[in-house]
């Protein structure tokens, strides 16, 4: 995960995590294109208009993992940096994940942050995400952390708690040996909204945006999400990032997605995959059941 800064014609903008449905997402284009249309561009590779940051527009990139070294290195830390640091020392410590694999990210790694700001921070690497999301847990067991989980899919994932009254939520992020995919390698082809039920078979990119659901059994909830054998999806993808990490392997969920059918550029069998986040629909969703 990375904190960016752009800047544009002496704008500044930052990043925000959202949910975006259709209409707010026609909403962000038209605006975008109106005000800062060097930052749409038509992407050949899903065949829709995307929002993204030209190259030369990138002020700077704020890396969590350096962020953290340069916050360790802060001779008189305020308040809020103190208890960041002795959060993430408490949970490397007891879980044997060395502080070299945690990175702060959010207002404390732009020091923009106030007491009252949350402290964000991640986890580099699937398994060592796994090892810090049981260890939590551990500590939560114990009375030294706890968790905020206000409905159902915050209690899923467990990423946010309260440290000393301090807010904290963690994410995870991948190790460079494991991205595995890039931009262009793939075309994805939109087919047709779909509701099932189906079984989770693999969580190991669960945790990551966005979240990746190797699925089987599946079932169709409506007559027009009935497929054939060899269009049934191998994976559910959300670009939500509320969906991200709420069932385990083994367990069932329902889905409410676009079927897209996913190409290889050069070389290589196509396969089918269910996306959640396609601004296509007011009405996408994973739910564990």
């Amino acid at each position: 995960m990375l904190t960016r800064t752009w800047k544009y014609g002496g704008t500044q903008l930052f990043r925000a995590e959202k949910l975006y449905t259709a209409h707010n997402y026609r909403t962000f284009i038209e605006t975008f294109k109106k005000n800062f249309p060097d930052f749409v561009y038509f992407c050949l590779f899903r065949k829709k208009e995307l929002i993204s940051a030209p190259l030369k527009s990138i002020q700077e990139v704020y890396i969590p993992r350096d962020c953290l070294v340069k916050l360790r290195r802060v001779k008189n830390p305020d308040g809020l940096q103190t208890t960041a640091l002795e959060l993430l020392t408490l949970i490397s410590t007891q879980s044997g994940v060395a502080l070299s694999d945690f990175g702060i990210h959010g207002s404390i790694a732009l020091n923009m942050h106030a007491p009252e700001s949350d402290i964000d921070f991640v986890v580099y690497g699937t398994e060592n995400f796994r090892t810090v999301e049981q260890t939590i847990f551990e500590l939560v067991n114990l009375g030294k952390l706890s968790y905020i989980s206000g409905n159902r899919l915050e209690a899923a994932r467990r990423f946010q708690g309260k440290y000393k009254e301090k807010i904290w939520m963690f994410n995870a992020t991948r190790r460079r040996g494991e991205i595995k995919n890039e931009y262009g390698l793939y075309r994805y082809l939109p087919i047709a909204p779909l509701r099932f039920q189906c079984a989770v078979e693999g969580d190991k990119e669960t945790m990551y945006r966005p979240a990746i659901y190797r699925i089987t059994d599946y079932k169709p909830s409506d007559s027009d999400s009935e497929l054939q054998f060899d269009r049934i999806p191998d994976l559910v993808v959300s670009n939500i990032g509320c969906y991200r990490n709420i069932a385990r392997e083994g367990s069932q969920i329902k889905v409410a997605g676009q079927l897209e059918r996913v190409e290889p550029v050069n070389e290589g069998k196509a396969f089918y995959q269910v996306v959640v986040g396609t601004a296509t629909s007011e009405e996408e969703y994973i739910w564990p059941t």
